[in-house]
């Protein structure tokens, strides 16, 4: 699929892995739209790179459908790439040491990461469904973020975890619903990226982190998962799998 020219929607596209992704497509020949919660951010990063910025929540389904249609409006087309980056990842124990539960953060990640990633692919594939094929055949591809947490999740971690992990489960059945309609669907588990979260952590701590990375030992880079996202859009082979991008790393459980 080539990017050049595409409309490529991304979520999160303010920060971190988004940004990243953002910046790289846009410099490919995309036309980006951000979709992000902070509109300030994503107004700020998209008169730097051309984008076009749009706020959106990607837990509620009307904002999302609505963030396409001003999607399609502004570029006079629907889009054909999608990238889901938005997500957070709050960490609580199932019961904490005060006896605690934490049912209710448990619901809200599972409202941001995974309602909102099944909100965005559907309205996106939706939008995807009225566009014309590439001289490939292809119609458009689907990119969610999942993360290595999804396998080896840490303490404090079930409920990212579960969000993480049902994002990469139901990237098989999707791309096979998808594929009578000439569109891929795909997934990225990303490690432990330099990103807003883990510059906030001490460097002590960030040092521990590496260590546990067998090479290149230090954090990921966002313009490496953006280099993979390129990638799998260009590659019309790559359908329905998860691809960890880690370093061969494993988390350990704390």
């Amino acid at each position: 699929m080539e990017i050049r020219s595409c409309v490529a929607c991304i979520t999160g596209g303010a920060s971190g892995l988004g940004a990243a992704t953002a910046r790289h497509l846009t410099a490919l020949g995309a036309q980006v739209s951000l979709f992000d919660f902070d509109f300030e951010k994503a107004a700020q990063l998209a008169q730097e790179i051309g984008a076009f910025p749009i706020q959106c929540d990607v837990s509620q389904s009307d904002a999302v459908q609505d963030a396409f249609a001003a999607s399609a409006e502004y570029w006079g087309k629907p889009a054909q790439i999608i990238v889901n980056c938005a997500g957070i990842a709050p960490a609580a124990r199932i019961v904490g040491r005060d006896g605690k539960l934490s049912t209710a953060l448990f619901r809200q990640v599972i409202d941001v990461n995974l309602i909102g990633t099944y909100n965005v692919m559907s309205y996106g594939i939706q939008a995807m469904l009225s566009a014309e094929p590439q001289n490939s055949g292809t119609r458009g591809v689907v990119i969610n973020t999942a993360s290595v947490a999804c396998e080896d999740g840490q303490i404090g971690q079930s409920a990212y975890a579960a969000s993480k992990g049902a994002i990469a489960a139901m990237c098989l059945p999707a791309a096979r619903e998808c594929a009578r309609h000439a569109i891929r669907v795909m997934a990225i588990a990303p490690g432990l990226f330099q990103t807003p979260l883990m510059e906030g952590l001490p460097e002590e701590t960030v040092d521990k982190i590496t260590q546990n990375i067998p090479y290149p030992e230090r954090l990921g880079q966002p313009e490496e998962f953006a280099m993979l996202v390129a990638s799998i859009i260009e590659n019309d082979y790559l359908n329905g799998c998860v691809i960890r991008l880690d370093g061969a790393t494993r988390l350990p459980p704390r």
